[in-house]
């Protein structure tokens, strides 16, 4: 391996390492604000920077293109729609939140129906953490250098054995990083590295475009849209990870869940010097991330224009691609950008699961006098453990169904609709009890997880097997019999929302509070909103929509 990438790759990421120290060096990590909410002294460029590490990392760009590279640009759904879900969280529940003054999201859960429904949310959180995202993080960081450096080949060792060496040095760093860092340290390397990454990701399509068009980028993009007309209908075939439909069914649900309700992302905005510096943080990346898809969708086609559509997995695309057309003066620094989202992600939710057990857990069932800082404490062990556990997890995603992306998002789903389901309940009715949350979390789990892994398996095993019958060989048409022997994931998320909140409502018809909820308040932050919040809201909404009628 040559030199230069070596030593680029490693004086970035030491110098990011540097700046998060000397910018985090006053703040008091002892202390329960400082070590979980950074003091509350995050700006908006900060917290742009931040959101976007956190959301955009191995598992976005190399799952995502994982994903454009068979189907196209359909797949752009899942960052651009996140743009109007970041609008509405910043225009209307930031100021909720942040008039209470809250930590947690289960902190407001506690708040409007009771402690118990905020332990099993927490629960689920941490459990969704360890068992589904930590490890996609972790999985496809170490996919992503395994392949883009050969790296099964320059240590001598298989593939699999690769992945776990990847996986535990990824993870052992995020966890020096996490632990010891706080959350100040993790926004303002997360700023450093998004700045990075938006630079080294457009350089990806950039150095595409020109192989493609022979050294004119024009002239790439022009081949790339003739020759593959099929990859950039936004509508897809029947048989599509994200039919059209479902952008007006489940899509949306999950990225209000993603945006507005998870501890993860919120927790960067719940830092914010006041709310005016966290809307305008949010409505920051969210312009960002409409522009995303040109790092997370657009070279995923490249790769399949320029690979004959001809690799064995695709979720090796991305990686491959880099190998392909980026300069090795480049491949240090974006190798150290992509280490830098990787490490992002997975310490900020390292940094948000010992925040969660600290003040949701810990102080509430294991120590009710405990002081800050043995509430620090007990949540950095919380979060070495979870770190041990995910890295445990990570290598065994290897054979995740139809690409990694694809299975993250509907593993999700057994906790994101039951958080959300509560969470809209407690923010839109007052007189609906405790007992209603506790039977909409547990019937959502319940009933979500016989959906994917019960019924759904039997019915496509059913229709494959008439199939078979019929003697139908066509892969094409199978995978069409398949996608139609069951509703998509994205519906079948929307369906149970809709009941969970019936349920709720009902009971909270029949059995309601006997007060109805005032919620908290408090002066601790400065909740005075930006004026031009709406407007710009309004104006990233247009330009998403315009976008569908485009393409």
């Amino acid at each position: 391996m040559d030199l230069l990438p070596i030593v680029s790759f490693v004086g970035f990421t030491l110098l990011v390492a540097v700046i998060a120290w000397y910018a985090t060096r006053k703040t008091n990590e002892k202390s329960a604000d400082g070590y979980f909410l950074g003091g509350r002294s995050l700006g908006a460029i900060t917290i742009a920077g931040s959101l976007l590490l956190t959301n955009l990392s191995a598992e976005q760009i190399v799952g995502l293109n994982g994903q454009a590279f068979t189907e196209g640009v359909l797949v752009m759904a899942w960052e651009t729609l996140a743009a109007i879900a970041m609008i509405v969280t910043a225009v209307f529940l930031l100021p909720r939140y942040m008039r209470g003054g809250i930590t947690t999201i289960p902190q407001f859960v506690e708040d409007r129906f009771d402690h118990q429904t905020k332990a099993i949310l927490t629960t689920l959180f941490l459990s969704g953490y360890v068992v589904v995202i930590l490890p996609s993080v972790l999985y496809s960081g170490s996919l992503a250098f395994s392949t883009m450096f050969n790296l099964p080949e320059v240590l001598g060792m298989t593939h699999n054995t690769t992945i776990w060496v990847c996986v535990w040095s990824i993870g052992i760093i995020g966890i020096i990083y996490a632990i010891f860092g706080g959350l100040k340290a993790v926004a303002v390397s997360d700023l450093i590295n998004a700045i990075g990454l938006l630079i080294g990701g457009l350089l990806i399509p950039v150095f595409g475009l020109l192989l493609i068009g022979d050294g004119s980028i024009s002239a790439g993009i022009s081949t790339l849209w003739e020759s593959n007309p099929d990859k950039f209908n936004v509508k897809g075939d029947v048989d599509a990870s994200i039919p059209f439909g479902t952008i007006f069914t489940g899509m949306m649900l999950v990225q209000m869940f993603y945006w507005g309700t998870n501890q993860a992302i919120l927790q960067r905005v719940f830092g914010a010097k006041n709310l005016k510096e966290g809307q305008k943080g949010m409505i920051l990346a969210a312009l960002v991330k409409f522009l995303i898809p040109i790092i997370v969708v657009l070279p995923g086609i490249i790769a399949w224009h320029i690979f004959n559509g001809d690799l064995s997995n695709p979720d090796q695309a991305y990686p491959q691609l880099v190998r392909t057309v980026l300069p090795a003066a480049f491949m240090g620094f974006f190798a150290a950008v992509l280490f830098g989202a990787v490490l992002s992600s997975f310490n900020s939710l390292l940094n948000s699961s010992a925040t969660l057990f600290g003040f949701d857990l810990y102080q509430q069932y294991f120590k009710k006098s405990a002081s800050e800082k043995e509430i620090v404490r007990a949540g950095k062990i919380f979060g070495l453990v979870l770190g041990i556990l995910g890295m445990c997890v990570a290598p065994l995603i290897a054979n995740a169904p139809k690409g990694l992306f694809a299975w993250l998002q509907e593993a999700n789903g057994c906790y994101s609709i039951p958080i959300l389901t509560v969470i809209v309940i407690g923010f839109f009715t007052k007189k609906v009890p405790a007992i209603a949350a506790k039977v909409g979390v547990i019937s959502g789990v319940v009933l979500y997880s016989i959906s994917q892994f019960a019924l759904k398996p039997h019915f496509v095993a059913k229709a494959l097997d008439k199939a078979k019958l019929d003697n139908i060989t066509d892969a094409k048409l199978l995978s069409v019999i398949e996608a139609e022997a069951y509703p998509h994931f994205l519906h079948v998320m929307a369906i149970l929302f809709v009941l969970n909140i019936g349920i709720m409502l009902l009971i909270g018809y029949f059995n309601p509070r006997k007060e109805a909820y005032k919620p908290m308040t408090t002066d601790q932050v400065n909740i005075t909103p930006w004026k031009y919040a709406l407007l710009t809201g309004g104006l990233i909404t247009v330009l998403v929509l315009s976008t569908y009628f485009i393409f």
